[in-house]
């Protein structure tokens, strides 16, 4: 049997394997692709203008700068920021470790506190706890694109004088009370790598606030240099090589066109998920909020005492795949030895040890979820 194929029980056709992403790029993007390929300009260029405006527009007009990840964008807007050596940065466990990881790389001290259970976000309160003389900046996470509660959020930020650098890595299309995530705030940065709920591939964006020089921030993408009209050019601080290229701007763009009926079509699929699930499975669902979530992820937690990699094998034999986003990442190696240690957020290790992600995509049918729904009752044994 194919390994792309499920072990379905007996009597029922053999299905695809489900995964739990898969990008929506239809023959329009495909063709304007293949068009950037023939036209020779492959590299940042006029796609990329026009893909940054087309994220300004849906920002509110803010200036926005397109870069090759949603880490350079951390990075780059903690430099704007002026965190550096001595400094220290608020946020979470429960995130993919470039959000720490970028913190160190800017030669600051991160600084993580506990989740709130019920949204699996940093807590706010413990938050402003933690903020001591060195506190520079907040980074908080939209964990499965649930916006933070931004109004709290921004209090405490104005309450401390600090900049806020918003990892709205997975909620690009999610809302604060009616507003686009990108259009309020202070640094918004976002991710389009291949699972998200936007892609260009691999890529990223950063909406600006008013008070930074977007020369800067250009010259932070790319090596630090600044060209002159007669050719000349110098260079006056460091930079990455951090910019987008043509090639991926066009599949954004192609995107871009798609997005609200992409998040409509996810909030419909969990909709489902939340009548379908049997309650005697004893998940924990995440909260369900249709208004302002992008729905990029569907995670559950499985019951206390599960074998997590039991039933990942056991679903991956009906064919449905599952992951697991995200171990708390103060138990990694490198974290630990930054003096971080077990049983220190226990909010987030309890979720980190029982959540796992379920398929959602837009191109998933009710059928779909009606299936991995089914085979949760054969796993979980109901």
């Amino acid at each position: 049997m194919s390994a792309a194929m499920s072990r379905t029980p007996p009597g029922l056709p053999i299905l695809p394997m489900l995964p739990i992403t898969r990008p929506s790029i239809d023959e329009e993007t495909i063709a304007a692709v293949g068009e950037v390929l023939r036209s020779g300009w492959i590299t940042s260029g006029p796609k990329v203008q026009a893909f940054e405006a087309a994220l300004s527009e849906i920002c509110g007009g803010r200036p926005v700068r397109a870069f090759n990840s949603g880490t350079a964008t951390l990075e780059v807007a903690l430099r704007l920021a002026g965190v550096g050596p001595g400094d220290e940065v608020i946020s979470t466990p429960l995130t993919w470790v470039a959000t720490a990881n970028v913190i160190l790389e800017v030669g600051a001290t991160p600084i993580l506190v506990d989740i709130d259970p019920l949204t699996r976000n940093i807590d706010l309160e413990q938050l402003e706890a933690a903020i001591t003389p060195r506190t520079r900046a907040l980074l908080p996470v939209d964990l499965a694109g649930l916006p933070v509660d931004r109004d709290r959020l921004y209090a405490i930020a104005k309450r401390h004088r600090l900049r806020v650098v918003e990892d709205a890595a997975q909620s690009f299309g999610a809302s604060w009370k009616g507003q686009a995530i990108g259009s309020i705030g202070d640094f918004v940065s976002f991710s389009f790598h291949a699972n998200k709920n936007l892609t260009t591939g691999e890529g990223g964006a950063l909406v600006l606030p008013a008070d930074i020089d977007l020369g800067l921030c250009e010259r932070r993408r790319l090596q630090g240099v600044k060209r002159a009209a007669d050719g000349t050019m110098d260079v006056d601080v460091l930079g990455g090589k951090f910019n987008l290229t043509d090639l991926a701007a066009a599949v954004g763009l192609g995107q871009l066109r798609h997005l609200q009926e992409f998040t409509e079509r996810r909030r419909a699929l969990a909709r489902r998920y939340f009548a379908a699930i049997e309650p005697a499975l004893g998940l924990t669902l995440p909260a369900a909020d249709f208004n302002d979530c992008n729905w990029h992820m569907f995670q559950p937690l499985l019951p206390l005492g599960s074998d997590r990699g039991a039933f990942i094998a056991a679903m991956k034999e009906e064919g449905i795949g599952v992951g697991v986003h995200y171990p708390p990442l103060h138990l990694f190696s490198l974290y630990r030895g930054l003096g971080f240690r077990a049983g220190q957020f226990p909010q987030a290790e309890n979720v980190g040890a029982r959540t796992v992600t379920l398929p959602l995509f837009p191109a998933m049918s009710d059928g779909d979820v009606d299936r991995v729904c089914a085979a949760l009752n054969r796993t979980l044994k109901i």
